[in-house]
């Protein structure tokens, strides 16, 4: 959907309006002529310093003087032959007494009696007007007028309601205030989205998330207009959608022992999972479609389906029951090509379909390794039949077969852009995920494509490399990389890039392990990410969105949205001088936005507290702490960092480097099931080796290393030859070595790892260092020749000589 002005429908919003106006005789405003060009949110006046904190920014916003005020009572009128409408209202009315302690008071009135008890009291009136001539294509559109008389909003649908409905709400709470009379700046609104898929996926199949958090993720979904909840219930860790006809998928797939074997208290395996049953479901679709959220499930296929072929063991190719897996990574486990197994994925879909009343069932299709098609005689047997000339073409058959199915009841099939291979079945649908290219590929033999690419859009990386962020993949997605994000790959003309349907951020949950980890990892990046599919391209301003996510982060604090605040914390640089024991302070926050104040006296920083304005230095004791603010407001809670000698000799995993010199696969890893709940180990799968760059080593006498291990639960496939394994020189059953200066170089330090493979949860060492002088850089690894178990550090100390 380009960004294109929709004058003929908007003259057609003005004319129904006026001749609702005359119709009712009411206080309603005339609206503004319709805007033919986007324009950015404007800023507040001097004579009235609210903040237009709106999130996404609409496609038009133009700024009157004078506002209204709307106390608690007030009316929210909606024609009453529109009950869409009025579900929007009482959706507004709910969220604006939970969260404005506001209480309105939803009217209804009918047009066709003209005898209406339409009251002209101030207040809000929802007007449906004649839909466009063009069907849903400008469902979504609205507009919305303040004066000082009241709130008039304007469209042609239900879900227009909705999205004036949280736009108004967002001018309920520009003054972070949670009662009292809501004041609203005079204002005229008209808004429509750039593009029909905006769209957020929760992996509920690597770890499951209860019902009651997958509404809670939907309502924050609606609030920043995403109308797509791809939902992604099936892979080889787990099943999770109830299937009536199989049992089993849920009674064996849904579950799991994690990695390493743990035990519970009366010796019994741990099983982690779960599963939503039918009724769930609906409950949850029909939560959704009230909120104007679409989900598409994925049941993946041909490949990621180890568990149901756990649970059944005769779709798979060997027949040989895998278990559940506990492992992340690419595994080998397809269905096999034989008709019994069409049948039952047709069964399994026949029942999604009853489900989910989506447009689009999402397949898969992505990470499907052949080898055991390769080493099949019967799959082998079956393409020489079928005239297939290679697996590609045979996961072609299949996907193809899969959609011809899905056509016939009346839907749309989409899948990951692998489908590609082989040739693309004629009606699919491409979300190009290993970059931009499958997008391209599909647009151009005109398919309709999604945008979701690695790592530009995967939320499961990190958002800072800061010491204190929690497990996942460390290599950050920033929030400005993402408001910077183009939907519209730059190879497409523009005749082709009518086929991108939108875009969407995808949250895989290997470590994502709690619904809080999954709320973190989603924002703020997916308010930026809301933007970007939401408002025209020509409005973005990255100062502004930062501006308007100020009062965001209040409502976040409000609703009880647990976002990720290390975009805004601020980093703590130091550089300790232990000639001088002073220590030099260097500091910033990602987004370079806000005040940054700190303390050095132990207090915690406000508005008032020192302003950072360049590096300093100060004694090397005692602490200090830091806090970006804008507009008095704390951007973060305040980071603290020690200053005293002992301190700034230690360094986390996290605060060192890799070794290895070429890219290897770094993950920030949870401590295994029974261990530490927050500990996390900063590692390179490939090569677990760590390099702590120019270490001053001036009379330092030892060095102790606190150490783990963890089970090496990756399912590399043919990464596997990737991986590094070091052999030990002294003690043949493992040890902890240090070298100085590069990682063959002199061997200044090793101890042997016996304690560490009894007590795998968490060991200390604690090695004698040779005297050396002046910064050198040591590299610290574990060489046992073996690379499962990972044996992880935790953090490293230099301890000075007496």
């Amino acid at each position: 959907m380009q960004d294109m002005p929709r004058l003929a429908h908007k003259i057609l919003y003005a004319m129904g309006l006026l001749l609702t106006l005359t119709l009712v005789n009411c206080r309603s405003p005339n609206p503004a002529p319709p805007k033919t060009e986007p324009t950015a949110t404007v800023s507040a006046t001097a004579n009235d310093n609210i903040p237009l904190s709106i999130i996404p920014a609409p496609y038009s916003l133009q700024r009157k003087p004078g506002y209204f005020e709307l106390r608690d009572g007030a009316a929210l009128r909606v024609q009453s032959s529109e009950p869409e409408a009025i579900a929007a209202a009482e959706w507004l009315r709910d969220i604006a007494l939970r969260t404005r302690g506001l209480h309105l008071k939803v009217e209804t009135f009918d047009l066709k009696k003209t005898g209406s008890n339409f009251s002209s009291d101030p207040g809000i009136d929802i007007f449906l007007l004649k839909p466009p001539p063009d069907g849903n294509e400008h469902d979504e559109d609205y507009y919305l007028d303040v004066t000082d008389k009241g709130i008039t909003i304007g469209t042609s649908s239900g879900h227009g309601a909705f999205n004036a409905a949280t736009t108004l709400w967002q001018l309920l709470t520009l003054d972070g205030k949670t009662s009292g009379p809501a004041r609203i700046p005079n204002l005229h609104i008209q808004d429509q989205p750039r593009f029909k898929w905006r769209g957020l996926m929760l992996d509920s199949a690597r770890h499951f998330q209860p019902p009651e958090y997958v509404k809670q993720f939907i309502d924050w979904m609606a609030l920043h207009k995403y109308n797509v909840l791809h939902w992604h219930l099936t892979d080889d860790q787990g099943w999770r959608i109830e299937i009536k006809q199989y049992p089993k998928l849920t009674e064996i797939g849904a579950w799991r022992t994690p990695a390493g074997n743990p035990k519970d208290a009366n010796g019994k395996p741990v099983r982690i999972g779960g599963y939503y049953t039918q009724e769930q479901i609906r409950d949850i679709v029909a939560y959704a479609q009230a909120r104007r959220v679409t989900i598409v499930p994925e049941i993946e296929m041909p490949g990621h389906a180890q568990a149901p072929i756990a649970a059944y063991p005769q779709l798979g190719v060997t027949g040989k029951n895998p278990g559940v897996s506990p492992d992340w990574g690419v595994h080998t486990y397809l269905y096999n090509v034989e008709d019994s197994t069409f049948t039952f994925l047709q069964n399994v879909l026949t029942e999604t379909m009853a489900l989910f009343p989506s447009q689009y069932i999402h397949v898969g299709g992505d990470e499907a390794a052949k080898d055991q098609w390769q080493a099949s005689k019967r799959v082998q047997q079956r393409m020489r039949a079928l005239g297939v000339h290679n697996e590609m073409e045979m996961q072609s058959w299949f996907v193809k077969r899969i959609e011809k199915f899905l056509a016939a009841h009346g839907r749309k099939l989409i899948g990951w852009d692998e489908i590609l291979e082989g040739g693309l079945p004629p009606q699919a649908t491409v979300m190009s995920w290993r970059g931009v290219k499958g997008a391209v590929e599909a647009a151009k033999q005109g398919h309709d494509v999604v945008l979701s690419p690695d790592p530009d859009l995967y939320f499961n990386h990190l958002p800072t490399d800061l010491a204190e962020e929690p497990a996942g993949r460390p290599d950050p997605i920033t929030l400005k990389s993402v408001y910077d994000f183009n939907p519209i790959p730059k190879e497409l003309s523009a005749d082709e890039d009518k086929h991108v349907l939108g875009a969407q951020a995808n949250l895989w949950s290997e470590y994502l392990s709690t619904p809080d980890s999954v709320t973190r990892a989603a924002y703020p990046r997916a308010a930026a990410l809301a933007e970007v599919l939401w408002s025209p391209a020509s409005t973005h301003d990255w100062h502004g969105f930062l501006e308007r996510l100020v009062t965001q982060t209040e409502r976040y604090r409000v609703l009880g949205l647990g976002y990720a605040q290390t975009p805004f914390a601020v980093d703590i640089r130091r550089d300790y001088d232990a000639k001088t024991k002073q220590v030099g302070i260097e500091m910033s926050n990602q987004i370079a936005f806000g005040q940054i104040r700190y303390t050095l006296d132990g207090n915690a920083p406000t508005p008032q507290s020192t302003l950072y304005q360049a590096p300093f230095k100060t004694p090397a004791h005692g602490e200090i702490r830091a806090t970006a603010f804008e507009r008095g407001i704390a951007l973060a809670d305040a980071r603290v960092r020690k200053l005293d000698a002992q301190a700034l000799l230690e360094r986390s995993s996290a605060e060192l480097a890799s070794c290895r010199a070429k890219p290897g696969l770094p993950l920030n890893l949870p401590a295994p099931v029974g261990g530490a709940p927050d500990k996390v180990y900063a590692v390179d799968i490939f090569e677990p080796c760590w390099v702590w760059r120019h270490a001053d080593l001036d009379g330092i006498a030892r060095i102790e290393i606190s150490a783990a291990s963890l089970p090496y639960n990756f399912q590399l496939w043919k990464d596997i030859k990737q991986v590094v394994e070091h052999k030990p020189e002294r003690y043949p059953a493992g040890e902890l070595q240090v070298h100085l200066d590069r990682c063959d170089g002199e061997l200044l330090a090793v101890a042997p790892i016996a304690s560490l493979l009894a007590r795998p949860n968490g060991a200390e060492f604690d090695l004698a260092l040779p005297p050396r002088t002046g910064a050198h850089d040591l590299c610290l690894r574990f060489a046992s020749g073996k690379h499962n178990p990972l044996h992880v550090i935790d953090s490293v100390r230099l301890v000075p000589g007496p």
